[in-house]
This record gives C-alpha cells, structure tokens and sequence, in this order.
C-alpha cells in the first residue's frame, strides 16, 4: 500500500506478474469458516440418513457463499486498489461471510435470516465498491454503475424473500438465482471489465485449496472424534483414502492451466467462472461424505455403507466431468474424454458394491480410480494446444 487513498481505475490485463494479494489471501479465510458449517452440516444430515433432505439448503446456502467470493474476485481482478478504504470495505465484506457462517446451521432447518443479513453486509461492502470505482473511472462507468443497480436491486428482493412462507419461496429463490446470475451479463454489455486471466485463474485454484482443505479438515475431526472409540485397522484405511482422494483431486484439477486458457479465451470467461458453482460444491459435498464415512467406522449412524459411498461418489465424478466440459472450450484437455467418462461411471457403480465391501475398502478403490485417472492422464498427456 504506496498511498492512504488511491484512485481506482481499472487495472491493465496484461499486468506481468499479477498475483494474489495478502489481503485476498486473508479474504479467503473468513470462507473457511462458512465452507465448515456447510460441510458439517451436510455430514450430519447424511450421517442421520436425511442427505435428501439436505441436499437443496446445502446448495442454496453454498449460491450465496460462492457468488459472494467470485463477485469480490472478479471485482478485485479489474479494481485492485489496495488502499485504505478498499482495505475498509473488504473488511465489511469479511464481516458478512462471518455472519453467513454463523447463519449456516439455522439456514438447514429452513431459516435463512441470518444468512440473508450476512449477505446483505456482504453486498454493502461490494456496491460501495462499484460505486466509487464509476466515480473515479469514467471510462467504465457505465458498466460499473450497472453493477452497482444491479447488485443493489436485488439484495433488496433478497429481503423481501425472507418475508415469504412455504415451499412456494424456494421457486423465487431459483428466480433470485437467475437474476443474480444476469447481472454481470447485463453490466458487461456497456463494456468489459479489466479482469486479468492468470489472476482470476490464481483466485479459483486458492478457493480450490480452501475447499479440498475442508475434505482434509472434516476427516481429521471426525478422526479425532472416533479415536475416543478406539483405534481399528478399519478407520486408518478410510483416513488414508479420505487423504488420497482430496490429494489426487488437487493434482487433477491443477493440471489444467486456467490462466493460460482464459487469457486466449476470454470470452469464455463466463462459462467458465460459473460452471465453477458445480465444482466448488462438490469439493465441498465429497468433505462432507469423507466425514460421514469417517464417523461410521466409530460410531453407529442410520445411514447404510451405499448412502455413505454416494455421498462422496456422486459429488466426485459430478466434479471430474464438470472440469473436463470447462476446459474443452479454451484448449484441448490434458484428461481425455473417455477416460473421464469411463472413471465417473467407475466411481458411480462402487456405490452399488458397498454394502458387501464395507465403507474402507470402497473409499480406496474410489482413491485408486483417482490415481489411475491421473496416471493415465500423465502418461497420455498430450501436447497443450489452445482452442480456435
């Protein structure tokens, strides 16, 4: 930081050396905090055999965590100004996600009012932003101020979802979603925002780490949960694989250079920050089942060997086909297609072979399907050629 106050003007795309900075480094962690209870409680819900009932506020809780986190992301790529009241204002978004967090375990049983304020503290922080980035940069006012409106607009439709009853508010959630989602591509029309490639690409693959991170986290609570039951040959083996499958996803994930596909394909930008959603949740979905599957070999659960499996093998080859659609539009994959195929169906099919299996022995063939993808890919790799 060179000056108390810096003007903000949008930042050059072809900055050299562009990287995260100590300040979105410290963002992040505030994420952990939310990215834990979601998880804990999904483990739970799947541990007391309700996973369906579960599953729709896990997503909708991780919507507004996600589209939190990649608003301030993509903001921070184009506007980064480092000084103090940009310091200030992401120490109120900050604030938010703390608040979020603290929200998540009310949110699963249908209240969602702390999470809505949270979110609420979340976007003052962000409109602010924009804001003051259509004063000081004429240039690009008209897109910031679109985003501005747009973010404002409809954090108070967000309030006024609290005030809905029933079922019939989860169809104005999906609307919400969808509006959301709009606001970038309405804003982007008046021009385009200086995002920069290897920066954004840097950004997902840190919220990559936190959320496999969470994978590591929930094995090593409920590990130390079940060590109070005593010490089995059974619980080493699953805290083994609940090791080697976040490892190997880590490795697979990384061998797709984001930066380098975004800055030739930048108008992919869209498809492929979004399509995130699906990735990022079920990072967050497989360390949840990892914990389930962790806390079954301690104690007994109401959910059976299959629905602990599926818990960690849906969200799992969900997360592998998904990496593979992202990347096919900015060059030629480094995993091939059949083979990803060929693994998610191999990881969808142990879920029938659990029951007479057993938890551990199914979680190391799921981290051996993962090893195999990976050996495979780097023995097959083929030379990195941008897509036309």
């Amino acid at each position: 930081m060179d000056a108390l106050r810096s003007r903000m003007v949008a930042r050059d795309v072809d900055e050299p050396h562009r990287a995260a900075s100590p300040l979105e480094l410290l963002f992040d962690l505030t994420f952990v905090a939310a990215v834990s209870q979601i998880a804990g409680q999904l483990a739970h819900a799947t541990e007391e055999d309700h996973t369906g009932d579960a599953v729709l506020p896990f997503l909708m809780v991780f919507f507004a965590i996600w589209w939190a986190w990649m608003n301030f992301t993509w903001f921070a790529s184009a506007y980064d100004t480092d000084d103090v009241p940009y310091r200030v204002m992401t120490f109120v978004q900050m604030a938010g996600v703390l608040l979020l967090a603290a929200g998540v375990p009310d949110a699963f049983d249908g209240d969602f009012t702390t999470v809505t304020i949270g979110y609420l503290v979340m976007r003052v922080g962000l409109v602010s932003l924009w804001i003051r980035a259509a004063v000081a940069h004429p240039e690009s006012r008209g897109t910031t101020i679109r985003y501005a409106v747009g973010v404002s607009v409809l954090q108070a439709l967000w309030l006024s979802y609290l005030a809905l009853p029933g079922d019939g508010s989860r169809w104005l959630f999906l609307v919400l979603v969808v509006l959301e989602l709009s606001v970038p591509l309405i804003a982007e029309r008046a021009g385009t925002t200086t995002w920069h490639p290897h920066h954004i690409g840097e950004r997902y693959g840190l919220f990559t780490i936190i959320l496999l991170g969470e994978s590591v986290l929930a094995s090593t609570n409920a590990v130390q949960d079940s060590v109070e039951h005593g010490l089995s040959g059974e619980l080493g083996t699953i805290a083994l694989a609940g090791l080697a499958i976040p490892f190997t996803l880590w490795w697979i994930y990384f061998s797709e250079p984001a930066g380098e596909g975004l800055a030739v394909r930048r108008d992919w930008s869209f498809g492929w920050g979004y399509g995130h959603y699906v990735i990022f949740a079920a990072f967050a979905a497989v360390g949840a089942g990892l914990e389930t599957a962790v806390v079954s070999a301690g104690d007994h659960i109401k959910a059976d060997e299959k629905t602990v499996i599926a818990a960690v093998a849906v969200p799992l080859a969900l997360a592998l086909v998904m990496l593979w659609l992202l990347h096919v539009p900015m060059r030629r994959p480094s995993v091939r297609l059949e083979t990803i195929v060929l693994t998610a169906a191999l990881i969808l099919l142990t879920t029938l072979a659990a029951p007479s299996l057993g938890v551990a022995a199914t979680l190391v063939i799921l981290a051996a399907l993962l090893a195999l993808l990976l050996t495979a890919t780097l023995l097959t790799r083929r030379p990195r050629t941008a897509a036309p």
